[in-house]
């Protein structure tokens, strides 16, 4: 049955009065609309609508149309989950809420990440009525001081129950295990009042530390939706129940079934606070890349206003401040050097150890380190807007993702919990049919052995938990994941496509050879970047680089289009540009050409000069292979994936390139709208195609690849149309994120397995399968403790990803 609301939303591309009208009829056809209103002054639109899939189905029209909705993403804690069982339901309220497009929630970080086109109040409402409890969260920091404080409470709890159960375990167990010590309590204070003080300690325990299970279970089993709560709260109540008729109202059970089990109730509760402890521990180590990250940004910051310096918090910059930043500190923001000189180390960012030189002029970004110069900064961006804060949304995006993984796992576990609950009255039955005297209590034994050990929420943290430390690692690594459903298909890609310029090579020409007919190359040199320093063209700017200083005076410039430059240096008349310009001037270029081919031949790019009429030399230009692209092409054939070059170079140039590289695949002279033409093809035969690239042109291909690989240093474009991001620029980067994409993808399966498969065998063995073979019945206790340790593995083999190394 779906809700009625009224939702109001920015509506984007509208431009005319037709504009709305098409936008209103694209929305009242969609079925569960009952009126749309589209307003072009404000570029909105409020709709009335009854359910959540017409609002998903909604925005489908409007994006159809050409006039898509404008969603905003909220992210919130929420506060109450405790087992997989609660995700879907959590998940379940955020979808079925009108106006909600996408709802993903966390266990392990206890987040949920919603797209939607409605209030933070009315999703906080619908988890409410769902039994949970919605913050919105502004940063990562509130949730990990939230996680902490829980473990701390948690510790406490245990600590409390640990020392009133001891007592217990020790009264009842201890005549167990040693006749004597039996004989010695009936002697003394006699087995009645052992039971009384065991019913005393236990009451406190479960009303007490445990009080969290009934809480949280009690109202769950109202609702008609249990959780693990509820099955704590069933297992140790009905021991806890049953102990309490033996011990008060012996005549309402069998002579032969008045036992007690009160420190099987207590223990259930001392060893589950124990896992919640250790996994609330551990959890929170899954958040160490996001803590990293957080703990770059400075507190404070030195302004300089009114000609006096300030300190102020960070939280107060305003674009355009100037920031005194002295030897050592941390910079506050992202801005541009007003003044003074100094090295910034930046690996933070690049990855790169070595401090980069800034001076007036050069930008900076926010959570780098100065070195020992002091330096004068104007912010140019401030709190979400800095480079920081989008890495930290990118891994907390990231790390909030829901795999197609994970839809198998939800569904399992909507039904897990009921599902168990049924087993457990099945195993009560069948041992009060065929068990041995006393019967009632094997089944007691039995039934809250089954409730207690059965797991849902290793099942709920198998794949949240690798999820979040894998994406952190790979932040590490300098890889951002901006797509959480990346770091499952990074790990199947057949074929990795690399643009040339910019992602294999530093996208900058540098000088590479200087060939003079005769005479000193210095010499020659200066003469050559005396004419180039009065062009903008880049291969220019190269080769004025490439020269010493000073350069000789020049007169008489003239460029001629398509054919190079010409001037008179120190009375002579050079001539730099191609064989063409010579031919034109009347000079014969056969004697260089030799020495051009071969440059041409190695990927690099010839210039002819002539000087007085006469052959004078030959310098190559090239734009030169970053230092990891070619190991980093050797480590992905190693891993078998098939790597493809596309460029818009010559044939000749892309060939000497992909040679040097060892890459046999190579596309050459690629329009940039030809690169998701290539794309495609790669993909014809099935194979899953991972495409990378930093330009503006390489935006289409980034999209068409099945993952979109950016090199952090290209352009905004690029960066925005891709799934993973290379921060440092490195194409190492490439294998780094396949080498953490494939460790993760196999940690979550190994989760997965361990955690249903525990359910699957120790479920079972709780029940009793194995006590007509061997005589052997679990008692509640192990199965609490199995039950405890279970989350506990499942977190801290996900913590394992910490230590996976890059390529």
């Amino acid at each position: 049955m779906g809700h009625t609301a009224e939702l109001r939303f920015g509506v984007d591309g509208m431009s005319c009065a037709s504009c709305v009208g098409r936008a209103e009829k694209a929305i009242s056809a969609v079925s569960g609309v009952t009126q749309a209103r589209v307003n072009l002054a404000n570029a909105s639109a409020t709709v009335d609508l009854n359910g959540a899939d017409a609002g998903r189905a909604m925005v489908s029209a409007l994006r159809a149309a050409g006039y898509p909705a404008l969603p905003s993403k909220l992210r919130f804690e929420i506060i109450g989950m405790t087992c997989a069982s609660c995700v879907g339901r959590v998940e379940r309220a955020l979808l079925e809420t009108p106006g909600v497009i996408t709802a993903s929630v966390n266990l392990a970080n206890g987040t949920a990440t919603v797209t939607t086109l409605t209030d933070a109040a009315t999703l906080q409402q619908a988890v409410s009525n769902a039994g949970y409890e919605a913050k919105v969260l502004e940063g990562a920091s509130r949730t990990d001081d939230r996680q902490g404080k829980e473990a701390t409470q948690v510790f406490r709890n245990f600590l409390i129950a640990a020392a009133l159960t001891i007592p217990v375990f020790v009264l009842e167990m201890g005549g167990h295990m040693f006749p004597a010590f039996h004989h010695f309590i009936a002697r003394t204070i006699g087995t009645q009042t052992s039971w009384a003080i065991q019913f005393i300690l236990a009451t406190v325990v479960l009303m007490g530390p445990g009080r969290v299970f009934f809480a949280k279970g009690i109202p769950a089993l109202r609702r008609l939706s249990p959780d693990m709560n509820s099955l704590v709260v069933m297992g140790a109540g009905a021991a806890w129940v049953y102990s309490t008729v033996a011990l008060f109202a012996p005549a309402l059970l069998p002579a032969t079934a008045r036992s007690v089990y009160f420190e099987a109730a207590a223990v259930i509760v001392t060893l589950i606070l124990l896992g919640r402890w250790l996994e609330a521990r551990a959890k929170g180590q899954t958040g160490n890349a996001i803590k990293r990250l957080i703990n770059l940004r400075p507190s404070t910051a030195r302004l300089l206003r009114n000609a006096e310096e300030v300190d102020v918090p960070v939280d107060e910059i305003v674009r355009d401040d100037t920031i005194v930043l002295r030897p050592g500190e941390r910079v506050a923001t992202d801005g541009v050097v007003q003044s003074g000189t100094s090295f910034v180390d930046e690996s933070m960012v690049t990855g790169e150890p070595i401090p980069v030189e800034k001076s007036k002029g050069d930008t900076v970004v926010g959570g780098t380190v100065n070195g020992n110069g002091a330096l004068q900064i104007r912010a140019t961006a401030v709190g979400a807007e800095t480079m920081l804060s989008q890495i930290i949304a990118m891994v907390e995006d990231a790390q909030s993702a829901r795999l197609p993984v994970q839809d198998l796992v939800n569904k399992i576990t909507q039904w897990f919990v009921p599902g168990i609950m049924a087993i457990a009255v099945l195993t009560v039955i069948v041992w009060l049919i065929f068990g041995p005297s006393p019967v009632l209590s094997y089944a007691l034994v039995a039934g809250v052995s089954v409730l207690i050990i059965a797991c849902p929420c290793a099942m709920g943290l198998a794949t949240p938990t690798s999820i979040m430390v894998g994406t952190g690692r790979a932040a590490d690594l300098g890889v951002l994941f901006r797509q959480g459903d990346a770091l499952q298909a990074l790990q199947g890609v057949g074929v990795v496509a690399f643009d040339k310029t910019g992602t294999l090579t530093m996208g900058k020409p540098v000088l590479t050879d200087i060939q003079p007919v005769t005479g000193d190359k210095a010499e020659f040199l200066q003469t050559v970047a005396a004419v180039e320093s009065l062009s903008e063209h880049p291969l220019a700017q190269a080769i004025v680089a490439g020269a010493s200083r000073p350069l000789p005076a020049v007169t008489d410039f003239a460029s001629i289009p398509g054919h190079g430059l010409r001037a008179v240096v120190e009375g002579r008349v050079v001539l730099v540009g191609a064989a063409r310009l010579l031919t034109r001037e009347g000079i014969d270029p056969s004697p260089l050409e030799q020495a051009a081919q071969e440059l041409a031949s190695a990927g690099k790019t010839p210039i002819m000069v002539a000087i007085d009429g006469a052959p004078a030399g030959v310098i190559g230009v090239a734009d030169t292979v970053r230092p990891s692209a070619k190991a980093t092409v050797a480590g992905l054939n190693a891993r078998g994936i098939r790597v493809v070059m596309i460029t818009g170079d010559a044939e000749r140039t892309a060939k000497a390139i992909g040679a040097e590289l060892e890459v046999t695949d190579v596309f050459a002279e690629v329009l940039p709208e030809g690169k998701g033409d290539v794309i495609r093809q790669l993909q014809e035969n099935g194979s899953k195609v991972a495409f990378v690239g930093d330009g503006i042109n390489d935006a289409p291909a980034l999209a068409t690849a099945e993952v979109g690989i950016a090199i952090g240093t290209g352009t905004d474009v690029a960066v925005e149309s891709a799934d993973v991001v290379l921060m440092s620029g490195d194409p190492a980067g490439v294998l780094n994120g396949i080498v953490i994409s494939r460790a993760t993808m196999a940690n979550i399966k190994e989760n997965l397995v361990w955690a249903f498969g525990y359910n699957v065998l120790l479920v079972p063995v709780a029940a009793g399968v194995l006590y007509p073979i061997w005589g052997v019945l679990l008692s509640p206790g192990l199965a609490a403790g199995a039950m405890a340790l279970s989350s506990v593995l499942v977190v801290t083999n996900a913590l394992r990803l910490r230590w996976v190394k890059g390529a």
